[in-house]
């Protein structure tokens, strides 16, 4: 016991064991808008595309009793929404904030119209915990770290490939030019809207995927505002993360401990308000926002030069 508070071995392992599955949860959104950033298009709809995938991919799950349909049928649903702002802020140029905010709104309440006859649903599609042989046994590490959903490994194998993909190859680096100078990569060669395009919808299907996540796994049963503004945490981790995919997964962690800890008040016997704990989350994305936005006063942002600027060849 240390200040009152009491430790267990279980209670840390159980904690640090969530913090890693609420990470995973903030990192698939993260990397999604990560990709689709870094091509220059800012997507501020991951709240709406995360409650659509998590509602259409319960919906998917518990009809077809396999979470991995309703992880494939989340995600198809984020990719298939964020084509919507792809339409109005890559094909027409309309202002990427606007329609990010549109999409929302839109995703959260299509989420809530079609997941309505499913709130009292009590059948479950969810995912099992795998252990990875020979690395589930290590002491304290292997269950922290090696004991989890398939969807966390998919996640770090798709941290992994993000940042190959971004940095050596030709297809990532064509991406990344797009999301710098557009007028520059488009007489290059590449096809800014192509590449802007295929990143947001890697990105809302990420999104979705997080979604799905959370009712095929993390929660295993869908309710309106089950998202509860994670969608927005995503979005600050992606600055906090200066746009690479290895910080960006730091960082989920770490936002993810902080969602952990509600749930594992009572275990530490600790008394605490639990509208303070939630307040956590939040309050954190607005210390670190500031203190990015203070140290980027004297060095140069590490933000696509780009990102919110909408291309139009003949202005080239």
């Amino acid at each position: 016991m240390i200040l009152g508070v009491t430790f267990t071995e279980d209670a840390v392992i159980g904690l640090l064991v969530a913090a890693v599955q609420f990470g995973t949860l903030l990192y698939l959104a993260a990397l999604g808008e990560t990709i689709s950033e870094k091509a220059g298009v800012l997507n501020l709809g991951v709240e709406g595309m995360m409650a659509t995938g998590a509602a259409v991919g319960f919906i998917a799950g518990v009809e077809t009793g396999s979470p991995w349909i309703g992880l494939i049928a989340g995600s198809a649903a984020g990719m298939l929404l964020s084509m919507l702002h792809a339409f109005t802020s890559v094909g027409l140029g309309a202002d990427q904030v606007v329609s990010g905010l549109a999409l929302t709104f839109l995703g959260l309440g299509f989420a809530d119209f079609i997941g309505d006859g499913y709130t009292d649903d009590e059948r479950r599609a969810r995912f099992a915990d795998v252990e990875i042989p020979g690395l589930d046994d290590i002491p304290y590490v292997g269950e922290i770290l090696f004991r989890h959903s398939p969807v966390t490994y998919l996640a770090v194998i798709s941290g992994i490939a993000a940042w190959f993909i971004l940095n050596r190859t030709a297809a990532g680096l064509g991406l990344r030019a797009v999301g710098e100078t557009a007028s520059t990569a488009d007489a290059a060669g590449h096809s800014v809207l192509r590449l802007r395009f295929v990143a947001v919808g890697i990105g809302g299907a990420f999104a979705g995927a997080s979604g799905a996540y959370l009712t095929t796994y993390l929660v295993g049963s869908w309710s309106q505002n089950l998202t509860a503004g994670r969608g927005w945490i995503a979005i600050a981790l992606v600055i906090f993360g200066a746009w690479r995919p290895g910080r960006v997964a730091i960082g989920a962690l770490l936002f993810g401990f902080t969602l952990a800890l509600k749930s594992r008040l009572v275990i530490f016997e600790i008394d605490f308000s639990p509208r303070l704990l939630d307040m956590a989350p939040y309050l954190l994305t607005i210390i670190v926002l500031v203190l990015i936005s203070y140290r980027a006063r004297n060095r140069p942002s590490p933000a696509p030069a780009a990102i919110g600027i909408p291309y139009r060849r003949e202005e080239r």
